[in-house]
């Protein structure tokens, strides 16, 4: 299991229309930063591994990001290219996650650095709304 599955919780958005393929390996060359950047930049993504929703992304100007595991606070963060991989820092995390992306027919998919057994991620439902984040004073 790989370091960002530390944080993941089991997570199941009912009604998603999760159709991603799962357990197949992405084939192509990986997206470089700016086809990354292109492909990403203004959407926001849902990513599922397994047939499970894994977390949702906002892919803001300047390589910023905000990220979200469902019903869970959002992390701020950045993005960057180290060679074919997709490198994120997110505030309050103390380790980088790197990814290599490829853009292929069942949505942008991500096979996490050091784990090419793993499920990859797979962008579900893409959206140009922002990520609609819980805050830690929000309450009656």
């Amino acid at each position: 299991m790989h370091r960002a599955a530390l944080f993941a919780l089991p997570l199941i958005l009912a009604g998603l229309p999760v159709g991603a393929q799962t357990g197949t390996s992405p084939t192509g060359a990986p997206l470089g930063a700016e086809a990354f950047d292109a492909i990403s930049r203004g959407r926001t993504l849902t990513y599922a591994t397994g047939g499970q929703v894994y977390g949702i992304e906002q892919y803001l100007p300047n390589r910023r990001v905000r990220w979200a595991f469902v019903d869970d606070l959002c992390k701020e963060g950045h993005w960057y290219p180290e060679g074919e991989q997709i490198c994120f820092e997110y505030d309050g995390m103390p380790d980088r996650q790197c990814w290599t992306f490829y853009d292929t027919p069942g949505g942008l998919t991500a096979r996490f650095a050091g784990d090419p057994d793993s499920e990859p991620l797979v962008a579900v439902e893409d959206s140009a709304e922002p990520l609609a984040c819980l805050g830690p004073e929000v309450g009656v």
